[in-house]
This record gives C-alpha cells, structure tokens and sequence, in this order.
C-alpha cells in the first residue's frame, strides 16, 4: 500500500509534527525528519552516518532548505522551530506526503508543482534528494540552503567559529569538513551555481526532545546557497555523501536501489501490506565487522542487543528468506560468548560488550533452533552452533555473571542488587525501576525451551545418550516450573519467585510458557491465563506491561528520563508482546484462534500511517487513546508482526487506502 498523508494533516503543524519517515542504509546509518521536513530531535537529518557499522553514528548533514524563485517572488519551502516562531512555514506549500518504495512530497508554489524523493543508498553513507518539476509554467530557480552539524547523534551542536576554512566548491560538488573528528561531507549537484556565504542559523528547538525532558536547541552551519533554473519536465538529484561523488550517474543509483527494494517486496505481489512490513523489515538488518550482520534494535538511537536481535531474527530474516544474513548474525554474537553468555549490547567507539542479560542468551537457542526449521544449515548447525551451545549450557549449570545459575530445582535463578538482567530492564543511575531478581518466569520458559533444543541437537548430532539426559532434565524443569508458579488463586502464574517471596503482578511475560516451541503450560490452565491476560493486558497496539489494577501502573509514558524509565515496563504497551500473544492463542484453541489473531493486528496495521510512517512503534501508552512512544520504528514490533502473518496466514485483511488514513 502506498501510505498517504493529506493535505489538511501537513499543513497543520502540531498534527503534522506527530508522523515521521526514515530511510536505512544497512549500516546502521539513516536519514530522517518529520512528514513536513521540520526536524524535532537531535537524531533527525538527511545523512546521519555509522563511522564504525553499525555504532559510532553522527548527523552530518542535518537538513536541506529549498526555496522556489519564480518572477522575482520567494516560496521558501523549509519548515523549522525556532522557539518563538515557525519560520519558514514551507508545510503551507505542501500538498501531499507518501511513502512507498521511499518517502515522497509534493510542494505546489504560485504555478510550480514539485516533487521530492528522499532515497538513502544501500551500504554506503550516500543520500539522494530527488526533484522532479510536475508542473510550470516557465523556468524558475530552486536554491538549497544546506544546515550542517557534523556532531555525535546523542548531542547538539552549539557555534563555533572554526570551519570556514574547510569549505571548497568545484564543477558542482561541495565538500566541507567541520571538524577534526568528523569525516568529509560532500553535496554534489551537477550544473548548479554556489554562494559562498558562510554563516550560522541559531536557536532551533527540537519539540520532541523538549517533551522528554532533553536539552533541546541547537545551532547549525550553512556554508552558502546552490542555485539552478529548471524548467517543466526536469529532473535533478542532490547527492549527499561522505565519499566524493563526481562521475556518479544519479539516476542508475536510483534505479538499482529502486530495484533493491522490489525484490525485498516480490514475495508479496498483490499484498501492499506485506509489502511495507517487508520493507521495515529491511531497515534493521545491517553490517557488523566485515562479513556478519546484526539487527538495530530501533531508530533513531538503539544499536544492536542480543535480546532484541533473537527474538526479531525469525520475522526479520527467517519468514523472508533471509538465511543467509541469519546465519551471519548468529556467527556475530557467537563470536563475542563470554562465560556462557551473550553480550546484552555492543557500545560504541570500541568500548567492550555488556553482559547483563539472562534472557538474551537463552533466546538464542530459539533463534537457532529456528533458523534450522526454516531450512537453514543443518551442518552448520551442529559443527559451529552446538558447541557454543554446549559452552553455555555448562556455564549455567556452574554458575555465571549477576548470579544466574541453575538451582537445586533445575530452574534458573538469575539477578543481584543494582543490575537489571531481563527485558524490563529500566534503569536510572543506581535504580533498577523492575530488578526481579530471583526465578522469573520467561526466563524459566525459555531455559526450559534452552534445554528442550539442546537435547533435539544432541540427537540430530548422534548423541542419544547425552540427549536423553537433557531431555530427562528438561522434564523434570517442566515439573518444577508448574508447581513454583501457577497461583491457583489467581489463575495465572507468578511473575518471578525467589524462595517464600512470589511476586503475583499481572504481567505478560507468563505468555512465554504458552506459547513457546515446548510450552509449559496446556490445556484448561493455559486458557485461564490467556483469558486474565486478554481482560487486562491486550490494547489494540499490544500488551501492556502490568495490569491497571496494580499500584504500580503507569499509564502515560512521558516526562523527563526518570519518569519515563519509572513507566516503561510498569503499565507501558509494547507492540513486541503481539506475537507471543497470538502464539498462546494458536496454542490454546488452533485454527479457530484466526480471526481473534486477525483482530488483534487490525490497529497495527492502521499505525503503519502513524508516527514513523511505513513502520511500527517500540510502545505505546498503557491508557487509551494509547498514543505512540518510544522509537519510532522498532525491529522486534516489525519483525514479531511480520512473523505471526506469515506464520498463522493472517492474510485476509484490507489494504486501500481508506483503511490506511490517520484518524482525524
């Protein structure tokens, strides 16, 4: 489907403000801003580059400004906040955003008719800004205006007054270096005119950093004014890069990323739908070291985690038949095992993995045991995955970081004060918001399901003895887990024990000993929980994380970072939870659960129009009208939709365009 924004949303700025587009490059890097080019957080710009893929990611070029000069009359097409003003208020101009292969805007001035393509290109830090005139009825200038920053992501840039002599403009091409630690930006447009004009524009402020309690003003740098008459017909493209672009045809980069992405989509002819999600998924897979891959957890400021790249390596790689960047991605984090664990994340500029984590490690027997159900490697499998299989099985049994072991009861105890090691891992300064030390119970659900496939390999590996074992320990875990956590008066299970103490908090993590490969949890039992979960936790954008009836719950997430953190997995939906959720349902009552599946993806497929336009929100507020939070493309909301569509054949749903308009 081809996703639209009207008219009457554009050029209303604080509705307009609320949707926004990105554009990937596989690198970790990325262009993107609002629906109407006004940026509002520091992480918006039209070439944000990863220097080291995908980690280490810098805003380089923040915005392009263009103006029409038609007769001697200005039409100045830019939109940005300066505090006390709008100016310019370009948005007037436009008369509709879309976004199918790439993002798309049509900007009508006195007789002028404009259109503007943004497309970023796959594996190099290179963006194209195409502008093809629709309509005129004679020849006009178009100036462009480039704001730089050439700064970290995280920060803002505040004047300085050493660059000017770094700038240099010939046959076209525009190449400046703001500062010793920044690469070489190059703006390339051929035929076109320069106005060396050095000057800064201060004072911008960034809305959304502002709504969360961040530093929100910035100043940037223009090195001067391209210029070029066009006339009706034309068409020219911008090359934004941090590679010099002389002698690059522009229009064969942009036919063969064009034809990059249809052959992302052919898999899905005739289903517009499928076709975007497949698209989003695209924009996750990138590059680590020279031949692996790994998964961004989110844009606009996550890189990779462990947790998050295993649970959305299935609907991002395996259900598009991408085996072959599954299995690099798999190779990636094994070579970074460290006593038995995955890293929980990679940091930036070379700084050494963190481990915290309990859960991402044990995902990743899932993850592989996947990829081999999927059709990958068999051999590749059992000879470089099994042994790190079994390197981390001995460690949990032994014991390893943060306390995490393998108790008398063969179920995992895992946490200690200050460090927070499951997927409610919220954390401001010494606070862990969530610590849940102890037995929790998803970690219990996928140790079991750890054990389960390591005992299947074992097997498939001629170790029938060994096998046998493993799957004897596993049935005893099974045993234990039911005893320790269903809370037969609730009837639900516990969320984490730790001895005496059992926490009974609603939330919905006790999904993954439904619906996992080897549930736990059957019959009469699993309904019950299906039915208090579904009463309480189910919005039309996921699960929330704790039940409104809980003390704890917070239902808006906003404020500053202490606020946020404090809601985040105490009330806050997540989109992720969708596919877990659906795997219950298929689990308790088979094909008969499709169209109560296909309703609970109906509004997520709607908010492919929303918020980052083509993708899918992290979260969502745990109360209606459950506005969209957090990052606005997530790959494991993506990916865990993606999954459950192509899994259960949820397929029968309608994509007009009437069905996919934001609400008034």
């Amino acid at each position: 489907m081809t996703l639209i924004q009207d008219k009457e949303l554009l050029q209303d700025y604080h509705r307009a403000i609320e949707n926004e587009w990105i554009e990937t490059n596989g690198l970790g890097g990325y262009a993107s801003s609002t629906v109407i080019g006004c940026n509002t957080r520091r992480y918006h710009g039209l070439l944000i580059a990863a220097i080291t893929p995908p980690t280490e990611r810098m805003v380089l070029v923040s915005k392009l400004d263009e103006t029409i000069v038609f007769n001697g009359e200005r039409f100045e097409l830019g939109c940005n906040n300066y505090g006390d003003a709008i100016s310019p208020t370009g948005n007037h101009y436009l008369t509709s955003f879309t976004k199918n292969l790439f993002p798309e805007s049509i900007y009508e001035a006195h007789d002028v008719q404009l259109k503007k393509s943004i497309v970023m290109l796959h594996d190099e830090n290179t963006t194209l800004v195409v502008y093809e005139v629709l309509k005129s009825s004679a020849p006009f200038v178009l100036e462009f205006n480039a704001l730089i920053a050439s700064r970290n992501y995280h920060e803002l840039l505040t004047e300085t007054d050493v660059i000017s002599q770094t700038i240099s403009f010939e046959s076209g091409m525009l190449s400046l270096k703001m500062n010793a630690d920044s690469p070489e930006i190059f703006i390339h447009l051929n035929e076109c005119s320069f106005n060396h004009a050095p000057d800064w524009y201060r004072h911008f402020e960034y809305a959304a950093e502002k709504e969360r309690g961040q530093d929100y003003r910035e100043d940037l740098f223009s090195p001067g004014t391209f210029s070029i008459t066009l006339t009706e017909g034309q068409k020219i493209t911008v090359l934004i890069s941090t590679a010099p672009t002389e002698g690059r045809n522009a229009n064969e980069l942009l036919e063969k990323e064009m034809q990059r992405r249809h052959s992302i989509t052919a898999s899905a002819k005739g289903n517009e739908v499928m076709q975007q999600l497949l698209l989003a998924a695209d924009q996750f897979v990138v590059q680590r070291d020279e031949d692996l891959k790994t998964i961004i957890a989110g844009y606009h400021w996550f890189t990779d985690w462990s947790r998050d790249t295993m649970i959305a390596l299935t609907g991002l790689c395996l259900i598009t038949d991408r085996l072959k960047d599954a299995k690099k991605i798999l190779l990636a984090f094994a070579k970074n095992i460290s006593n038995g664990m995955l890293p929980n994340r990679f940091q930036d500029h070379h700084l050494p993995p963190e481990y915290n984590t309990a859960d991402g490690t044990l995902w990743y027997f899932i993850a592989i045991n996947n990829y081999l159900e999927a059709g990958g490697s068999k051999k590749f499998v059992l000879n470089e995955m099994l042994p790190v299989l079994t390197e981390i099985i001995e460690w949990h049994f032994k014991g390893t970081r943060f306390n995490i072991h393998v108790a008398d009861d063969q179920l995992l105890f895992a946490g200690e004060a200050g460090t927070q090691l499951t997927w409610m891992d919220a954390k401001v300064n010494d606070w862990v918001v969530t610590p849940r030390i102890g037995k929790a119970v998803e970690i219990n659900a996928l140790w079991y399901n750890a054990l389960r496939i390591y005992a299947r390999l074992l097997k498939l590996n001629g170790n029938k003895e060994l096998s046998e074992r493993f799957r004897k320990k596993a049935k005893f875990t099974k045993k234990k887990f039911i005893e320790i956590f269903w809370n037969e008066e609730l009837l639900y299970l516990y969320d984490v024990v730790n001895d005496d103490i059992k926490d009974a908090s609603l939330r919905p993590n006790q999904l993954l000993a439904l619906g996992l490969s080897y549930p736990l949890i059957k019959g009469k039992k699993a309904k019950k929980i299906l039915d208090v979960v579904k009463e309480k936790l189910l919005t039309p954008f996921g699960l929330r994380s704790l039940s409104p009836d809980d003390e704890n719950y917070k239902g808006t997430y906003d404020g500053n970072i202490v606020q946020r953190d404090d809601a985040y997995h105490q009330g806050t939906v997540w989109s992720w939870l969708i596919g877990p959720y659906i795997d219950a349902l298929f689990h308790c009552y088979g094909k008969a659960a499709k169209p109560e599946a296909q309703q609970a993806i109906h509004q997520l497929l709607l908010h492919l129009n929303n918020a980052g336009i083509g993708s899918i929100s992290e979260i969502f507020d745990g109360d209606a009208p459950h506005k969209p939070r957090g990052c606005i493309a997530q790959a494991w909301s993506v990916a865990e939709l993606l999954r459950v569509i192509r899994q259960y054949r949820l397929y029968d749903f309608k994509s007009n365009h009437e069905d996919f308009t934001i609400d008034k």
